[in-house]
């Protein structure tokens, strides 16, 4: 059987083929960017309504298949901006419709999880979810996926952003400021705010805006800003790792392509014995359509011919879905 698989939570659309093996099909991603300013929810959604018709097209010819082919479809049904899940919720409900085909809405945070097991040799893991909106640690426990740590404001792929746009680097903002941040070793200090198992941004935020407005060095700012904010969120994931007594750490999410992040990452993991793992390939680590269908595939048994079930939910948390797999 394939599943395709619609994403659209925020500034990506894409559509995915992927069959009961887990094999990738196709894997088409369309982003929205900008030179300047940030995510637009309503231009971002005008974006994936233009791109939705060529992005499928692209996406069948790419896996070689048709329509017809298709025995289940998912897509993101949370958590996201809303006017882009819409765009996302109505394009797999319209082809279910059509073709007859069952839909199943999936959960964004999960699929990346689910897509680094598949992908990596990962069995067990714990997973630093690291994106745009969301700054999560995340494992399956006691038979439920649960949130061992996240961000208390904002996450730390828009704090990336924000500064990003702060200092002229355009959208989206953490390549830019990974590049940036390669040109300095000069540290400058920021604030570390981590409470408990939760991290804070807002103040660090805050704070190196008005450094760079005194003068200080952009590329001196953009590498004291990665080493910051990633020894935080590996110091909140090592202790998950022993919390949990797991010894495996996935990488997922956008931020996760960061060179500087999977180092630190593999150093902390050789220093307690435990494994890193991130899929080699960057199109699954972003927003991206195989990721859902994948998901999808696991989640087959709550397709439904029709539409019921397949409102958005913009703010659907990792720890609310009820799980359809066993614990490893």
């Amino acid at each position: 059987m394939l599943c395709l698989g619609v994403e659209s939570t925020a500034h990506t659309f894409g559509i995915g083929v992927v069959d009961e093996t887990g094999k990738i099909l196709a894997n088409v991603i369309k982003p929205y960017t900008t030179d300047t300013g940030g995510i637009i929810p309503g231009k971002a959604a005008d974006h994936h309504v233009e791109l939705c018709d060529v992005t499928l097209r692209e996406a069948l010819a790419e896996a070689g298949v048709s329509i017809r082919d298709v025995g289940l479809i998912s897509f993101s049904r949370g958590p996201g901006i809303g006017n882009c899940l819409k765009v996302g919720a109505f394009t797999a409900r319209s082809l279910a419709l059509r073709h007859g085909i069952p839909v199943v809405g999936v959960n964004h945070c999960i699929a990346h999880l689910e897509i680094g097991r598949l992908l990596t040799d990962a069995s067990d893991p714990v997973l630093l979810y690291v994106s745009g909106a969301n700054t999560q640690v995340i494992s399956f426990e006691s038979g439920r996926y649960r949130i061992f740590g996240e961000t208390l404001d904002i996450g730390v792929g828009n704090l990336l952003d924000v500064f990003a746009r702060h200092v002229g680097l355009g959208f989206p903002g953490g390549p830019r400021i990974e590049e940036m941040a390669r040109k300095s070793s000069n540290y400058v200090e920021l604030p570390y705010v981590i409470k408990g198992m939760d991290v804070s941004f807002g103040g660090l935020l805050t704070n190196i805006q008005r450094k760079h407005n005194a003068g200080l060095s952009t590329e001196d700012l953009c590498f004291s800003l990665q080493e910051t904010v990633f020894a935080m969120l590996l110091e909140v994931s090592e202790r998950a790792l022993a919390h949990c007594g797991k010894d495996e750490l996935l990488l997922g999410g956008g931020v996760a392509c960061n060179r500087r992040l999977q180092e630190m990452a593999r150093v902390m993991c050789e220093g307690r014995g435990a494994k890193m793992f991130v899929p080699d390939d960057r199109k699954v680590l972003v927003d991206n359509g195989a990721m859902i269908a994948w998901l999808g595939i696991l989640e087959k048994a709550r397709a439904k011919l029709g539409v019921a079930d397949t409102g958005i939910l913009p703010y659907w948390r990792t720890d609310q879905v009820e799980p359809n797999r066993n614990s490893s």
